[in-house]
């Protein structure tokens, strides 16, 4: 019996379901299977061969990481090359470090990701926004919503920027890890899920 590839969504809280769902659409559309697993509690990240950080509340997200010994588990399978996709609040949960406001919330971060965030770059939950991006691995623009979104502020010489907003990063990667500010799993555009994917198979 040949084992499904296991591709585990941190399932704590957040736009999970969404990412679920657009997981399994853009495996249709690559003609690949492979097993959606919602992981709450430690045990499963050392099975999967990507992993997904969905959005949220950071602070919540971080605490309840640690908490549940997910955190360590995510570190482990990130050092050893697994890909690893942070999106809006999952984009400051890989930070190496935060602004103030991640400072004064004592939020750990897992560090995995050469980057300093800032939490509310793009303003509160009032100030949220849909606007048209411009991403280098893409051939045609994609439509960015932002809620509440965090943005990158300054990176590491090894990490590739993919995508800026007003001067503020929104997209970039290091190695097996990706981040992205805003909610690529609210849209019927599939290639930012895809292009993880394929990080995931061509491993």
């Amino acid at each position: 019996m040949v084992l499904l590839m296991k591709i585990g969504v941190i399932a704590i809280q957040g736009a999970v379901s969404e990412h679920v769902d657009a997981l399994k659409r853009a495996l249709a559309q690559r003609g690949r299977d492979a097993e959606i697993v919602k992981i709450k509690h430690k045990g499963l990240v050392p099975e999967c061969s990507g992993i997904v950080i969905p959005g949220g509340e950071s602070t919540t997200l971080c605490r309840l990481l640690s908490r549940e010994g997910i955190a360590e588990e995510i570190k482990d399978v990130a050092a050893r090359g697994v890909p690893v996709l942070g999106t809006c609040a999952g984009l400051i949960v890989l930070a190496k470090e935060g602004d103030e406001q991640v400072k004064k919330t004592s939020q750990a971060l897992l560090g995995i990701m050469d980057i300093k965030v800032n939490r509310n770059a793009f303003g509160r939950q009032r100030d949220s926004f849909e606007t048209e991006l411009k991403i280098e691995i893409l051939d045609s623009s994609f439509k960015g919503i932002f809620i509440r979104a965090p943005g990158i502020v300054n990176c590491g010489p090894g990490v590739s920027v993919f995508s800026n907003l007003d001067d503020v990063i929104i997209m970039a990667e290091q190695g097996n890890v990706l981040a992205v500010a805003f909610h690529p799993e609210l849209t019927d555009d599939l290639r930012i899920h895809q292009y993880f994917l394929d990080k995931i198979f061509n491993r």
